[in-house]
């Protein structure tokens, strides 16, 4: 089966960062190729990718060194869900995986720190409750998010899959 365009935008570390960066508000290429420690060219690719598929918007263009800058946000919405919905929950986590990775050398022992997993068998009900609560705790996360470096603020990871399963999958044994 054929990876959606829209999926394979989701599928870079660098534009999944990107859409958690521009969440607060809007950014130009600019500011996301510094604070990603990449190339502004690059950081322009990008953004143009995560535009085309529609994940972001244009919020602002204003006058910058005689030129114009374009400030682009983050569409609200549930993009990694409805994209893991459609078929794409395996790219989805092989890049999610590396982004937890990427960010774990950056971890601060000295604040709290919340790790789980679990295959578990609930009710449909006890099922759906459980991922409402989730669901309304990542919106708290979002909504507090700021601008980074913001005073005060400190950069945290969060990274959520949930799902119900069939019984009939049998994870492949791992290799070595």
């Amino acid at each position: 089966m054929p990876t959606s365009p829209r999926l394979r935008a989701l599928a870079h570390p660098i534009r999944l960062r990107m859409l958690s960066l521009m969440w607060a508000g809007p950014m130009s290429a600019a500011e996301l190729a510094r604070e990603l420690s990449i190339g502004h060219g690059l950081a322009t690719q990008h953004l143009r990718v995560l535009d085309k598929a529609g994940y972001v918007e244009l919020v602002e263009i204003r006058a910058k060194r005689g030129g114009r800058e374009r400030r682009f946000a983050t569409v609200r919405g549930t993009p990694l869900s409805d994209q893991a919905a459609e078929g794409g929950l395996p790219l989805l986590v092989q890049s999610l995986g590396g982004a937890v990775r990427d960010r774990v050398p950056a971890h601060r022992v000295d604040r709290p720190l919340l790790t789980v997993d679990g295959e578990l068998w609930m009710t449909p009900e006890a099922y759906q409750a459980a991922h409402d609560d989730v669901l309304a705790a990542i919106e708290r996360f979002h909504a507090a998010a700021v601008a980074p470096h913001a005073e005060g603020a400190e950069r945290v990871s969060l990274t959520a899959v949930a799902f119900a399963m069939t019984e009939s999958v049998v994870p492949d044994p791992p290799e070595g």
